[in-house]
C-alpha cells in the first residue's frame, strides 16, 4: 500500500511539474512585428529577374519591328 501511494504522488508531482513548464501564449492585444528586412530581400530576388525580362522585352519588341518593316520594304 506504501509503494502504490509513493508511485501516485510521484506522478502527482511530474504532472504538477509538466503542466507548469508549459509556455504562455503571446498576448493577443499586440500585432505580430514586422519582418520588413526578411520580406524585402526576398521580395527584391523575385523582382530583379521580373524587371530584367521587362527590360529585355522593349529590347526584342523593337527588333521584331524592324525586321517587320525591312521585311515589307523588300516585298514592295
Amino acid at each position: 500500500m506504501k509503494a502504490s501511494f509513493l508511485r501516485i504522488s510521484c506522478l502527482a508531482l511530474v504532472a504538477l511539474g509538466l503542466s507548469a513548464c508549459t509556455p504562455q501564449a503571446p498576448p493577443t492585444d499586440e500585432p505580430p512585428k514586422p519582418q520588413a528586412a526578411e520580406a524585402s530581400q526576398l521580395r527584391d530576388a523575385i523582382q530583379r529577374p521580373i524587371d530584367k525580362a521587362k527590360s529585355v522585352e522593349g529590347t526584342l519588341q523593337e527588333a521584331a519591328n524592324k525586321q517587320r518593316s525591312e521585311l515589307d520594304a523588300a516585298e514592295n
